[in-house]
């Protein structure tokens, strides 16, 4: 089985709008309501492509009824801690005239120590039941700033593997507590290392230095010029086809639940590569935020090459 941690989840809406004009009324042409927030897009995923899912968290309100709806009616198991605020909404804008988004993401609301401590009261309870634990996205407030390395901890203790996709403070404190994987984009191996790599050896030479102090699996998405994956099998270059993109939102949280039902399965660094980027890239073949459809993601892995730099 699969955990997620999604601590600051939401209702994701995707509006479609002709073309976006300031100081206007604007009509919606079509309108798309998931539940959201990274780490749920990671676990619709995952379940689409047939893994067992629990999903933890904090939800509250009407919203995070809505949100639970939305998983059970995916087959996902929710297990979240409940809070007296409302879950929050994120509002994602495609001009159909451009194909360009714009992402308007509410904060979460403030939670207690009460609400952390049934958290983590439910995390370990599902725990032991779990093949890996994925963790994703921002916090709320009143979130302590090391609480993902306490996860963490109790992963490791537990000997689950875990993948942390987090940016910020948050993602260099998660890295002092050595998850199983990462997935860092250029602008956060620059906020861990102090510089931000530019050509593909730059990138592969910084993923390095991040898996020699102490990380597992460090892969890092080169959006359409494909991803590195650095671990102790070597250095490994995936490449995608050219495909029309439809939504490419959620694609690296696709590209997470790939890596995380990988694992599960017990694939090799190559296969865990292709078989992540082969998600990765159904996703942005679809209109939804984390969705995929199992005979693109069958087609796609045959097209997708990884290759093996040293």
């Amino acid at each position: 089985m699969i955990t997620t941690v999604t601590l600051n989840a939401a209702v994701d809406k995707l509006y479609l709008v002709k073309k976006v004009e300031l100081d206007t009324v604007m009509r919606v042409e079509e309108v798309c309501n998931t539940a959201g927030g990274k780490g749920l897009n990671v676990s619709k995923v995952a379940a689409l492509v047939g893994e067992r899912v629990t999903a933890t968290g904090f939800l509250g309100g009407f919203n995070g009824r809505y949100v639970k709806s939305l998983l059970e009616s995916a087959g996902i198991i929710p297990r979240f801690a409940e809070i007296d605020a409302e879950t929050r909404s994120c509002i994602n804008i495609r001009d159909l005239s451009t194909g360009k988004h714009t992402e308007y993401l509410e904060p979460g609301s403030k939670i207690t120590p009460e609400n952390i401590a049934e958290f983590l009261r439910i995390f370990k309870e599902v725990l032991p039941q779990s093949d890996v634990v994925t963790i994703s996205g921002s916090v709320p407030k009143g979130t302590p700033d090391d609480f993902y390395g306490d996860v963490i901890q109790l992963c490791r203790s537990a000997g689950k593997p875990v993948i942390v996709d987090t940016s910020g403070e948050l993602l260099r404190k998660t890295v002092q507590a050595k998850p199983t994987m990462v997935k860092p984009n250029t602008d956060e191996i620059e906020q861990l290392l102090g510089y931000k790599p530019g050509t593909v050896d730059e990138i592969v030479e910084a993923a390095r230095e991040i898996h020699k102090d102490g990380i597992g699996y460090v892969a890092v998405s080169l959006g359409k010029n494909g991803a590195v994956l650095v671990c102790d099998e070597g250095v490994f270059k995936g490449d995608t086809p050219d495909i029309p993109i439809v939504n490419s939102v959620g694609s690296g949280d696709s590209m997470v639940a790939g890596f995380a039902a990988s694992i599960s399965r017990g694939y090799d660094a190559a296969e865990m590569l292709r078989f992540a980027m082969a998600v990765s890239t159904a996703n942005a073949l679809e209109m939804p935020t984390g969705h995929i459809r199992l005979e693109n993601v069958e087609r796609l892995i045959n097209e997708v090459t990884v290759t093996k730099l040293s």
